[in-house]
């Protein structure tokens, strides 16, 4: 929590058990293949359409009760916010998130997390599902700092990256392979 505090964002290796990984690798596949993640789009309400030129990955919120593996990575992030509640009173109420699957060559280019007129979405969570995961096949979370550097992160297997939804423009690199991701938001109630 520490890093978190200080920096604004965190990268924690390991987060989740290989087995559970693995579990929500498949089913992150399994739920491509049977046609279950759609094209994922920006915006929202009346401005809400898929752009490729912007985004180019496919996505299915995660909820409840769709599976064991999700209820256990639902119930992980749930002890994750609790933590950060007691730690840094942010007061973080819910969870939002999806699978997220980038064929290879798809990207998501630079933006916020956060509406314009809406905070809710205070910190982003991203983990990560991509065994043997090599550097050179790209896929990276850039994370672009306010003093003008930026970071660039590799989507490793059981990689937590949590950072502040407001303060941290970010995009996705292309990468050579599909990458997959659990991504989502803890939120607070306005």
């Amino acid at each position: 929590m520490d890093d978190l505090a200080d920096k604004g964002w965190s990268q924690q290796d390991g987060f989740l058990s290989d087995a559970l990984i693995a579990r929500l690798a498949s089913e992150c596949r399994a739920r491509d293949a049977a046609g279950k993640l759609a094209a994922a789009a920006t915006g929202r309400g009346d401005g809400q359409a898929v752009r490729e030129g912007i985004r180019g990955d496919r996505i299915q919120w995660v909820e409840p009760g769709q599976s064991a593996a999700c209820d256990l990575y639902l119930s992980a992030l749930d002890e994750l916010r609790l933590a950060i509640n007691r730690s840094l009173y942010l007061g973080l109420e819910d969870f939002e998130g999806h699978f997220a699957l980038y064929p290879p060559g798809a990207f998501y280019l630079k933006h916020l997390d956060r509406f314009r007129d809406d905070d809710r979405r205070m910190l982003s969570v991203v983990i990560y599902l991509n065994h043997g995961w090599l550097p050179e096949q790209g896929g990276e979370l850039r994370l672009y700092f306010s003093d003008g550097h930026t970071l660039d992160l590799s989507p490793v297997a059981a990689r937590l990256v949590v950072f502040m939804s407001g303060d941290f423009p970010h995009e996705v690199l292309p990468a050579s392979h599909e990458r997959l991701s659990l991504t989502g938001w803890f939120r607070r109630r306005v």
